[in-house]
C-alpha cells in the first residue's frame, strides 16, 4: 500500500531536484488539452509542458511566435483540469516577458492564477535575467530554456544545432550557471551537442531536461504529437516515434466513413 501511494505522489519541483540527486531520469512531454493530458498523466509522466509549440501542432502556425497569452492560458487550464500527479509548466509566449520585468511578472501571475499552473518557462539567459528574477521574487517557479530557442527563430534564421562553436558554447554554460544561481528550478537544453549538454548538467545543481541534447541530461522532453506519430512532416534526428497514430486514426476514420456510406453504422444493436 505504501509503495502504491508513493508512486501516485504529486510531483513537485523539490521532487525533481531529488530525482537528479539520486540519478533518476525525468520524463517530460507536452500537452495542450484535457483528454491527452489525462492519458499521459495516468501513464506516469513526471512533467507536462504546456508548450508554445501549441502554435505549431494545435493551430498550424509556422512558428511559435503567433500564440497569445490568452491562448496559452486556455490550453494550460484545460491541461490542469486533467492532471492528478504531474508537475505542469507553461511557456510564457513571445512578447510577454522580453519587454520589461514588470510585464513578465504580470504575464506569469495571469498563468498561475487563471490557469492554475505550477510554474512557467522562459527562453534565454542573461538578457532576460531581470524578468526571471522578478517572477521568482513573487514565489513563482521558473524553468529556463537555452540552446535552440524557437521564439528567436528569426534572429537565428535556422533550426540547426546551437552552441557548436566555442563562444556560443561558453555563453550557454555561463547562462546555465546564471539561471541556476538566481533560482530557476530546472533548465531545458534544446538541440545542442551532447558533450556540451553533459558538461552543463554536471556543472549546475538544478535538473536539465534535454531535447536533441543526448542522454546525459537529467531528463528528456518531446512534443507529444511528434512522439505519437500524429505529425508526419517533422523528422529531426532526435525524435523517436513511439506510435504511428497518424495511420491508426486515418484507418479508423476511413472505416467510419465507409460504414456510414454503406448504412452499416449504426446497426440494429446501436439504436434505441
Amino acid at each position: 500500500m505504501s509503495v502504491h501511494k508513493a508512486e501516485k505522489k504529486k510531483i513537485t519541483t523539490h521532487q525533481l531536484q531529488e530525482m537528479k540527486n539520486r540519478g533518476e531520469k525525468i520524463a517530460m512531454l507536452t500537452a495542450y488539452d484535457y483528454s491527452m493530458a489525462k492519458i499521459i498523466d495516468g501513464a506516469g509522466i513526471d512533467v507536462i509542458l504546456v508548450g508554445d509549440s501549441a502554435s505549431n501542432v494545435m493551430a498550424g502556425h509556422e512558428t511559435t511566435l503567433p500564440i497569445t497569452l490568452d491562448q496559452m492560458i486556455y490550453h494550460a487550464a484545460s491541461v490542469i483540469r486533467a492532471v492528478n500527479r504531474a508537475l505542469v509548466i507553461v511557456d510564457l509566449p513571445f512578447g510577454t516577458y522580453q519587454g520589461s520585468s514588470s510585464e513578465a511578472l504580470r504575464s506569469a501571475i495571469r498563468i498561475m492564477k487563471e490557469a492554475g499552473a505550477h510554474g512557467v518557462k522562459l527562453e534565454g539567459g542573461s538578457e532576460i535575467r531581470e524578468s526571471v528574477e522578478r517572477i521568482l521574487s513573487a514565489g513563482i517557479p521558473v524553468m529556463g530554456h537555452l540552446g535552440l530557442t524557437p521564439q528567436s527563430i528569426y534572429k537565428f534564421g535556422t533550426y540547426s544545432v546551437r552552441a557548436k562553436e566555442g563562444a556560443e558554447a561558453a555563453k550557454l554554460i555561463e547562462d546555465a550557471k546564471l539561471l541556476n544561481d538566481i533560482g530557476c528550478f530546472a533548465l531545458v537544453l534544446e538541440k545542442i551537442p551532447a558533450e556540451l549538454a553533459k558538461r552543463v548538467s554536471a556543472s549546475i545543481q538544478i535538473p536539465t531536461i534535454g531535447i536533441g541534447a543526448g542522454h546525459d541530461t537529467d531528463g528528456q522532453v518531446l512534443v507529444m504529437q511528434d512522439m505519437l506519430g500524429i505529425t508526419k512532416e517533422f523528422q529531426p534526428r532526435f525524435l523517436r516515434r513511439y506510435a504511428d497514430l497518424h495511420a491508426t486514426i486515418t484507418s479508423a476514420v476511413s472505416k467510419y466513413v465507409a460504414d456510414v456510406k454503406a448504412v452499416d453504422f449504426p446497426n440494429d444493436e446501436e439504436k434505441y
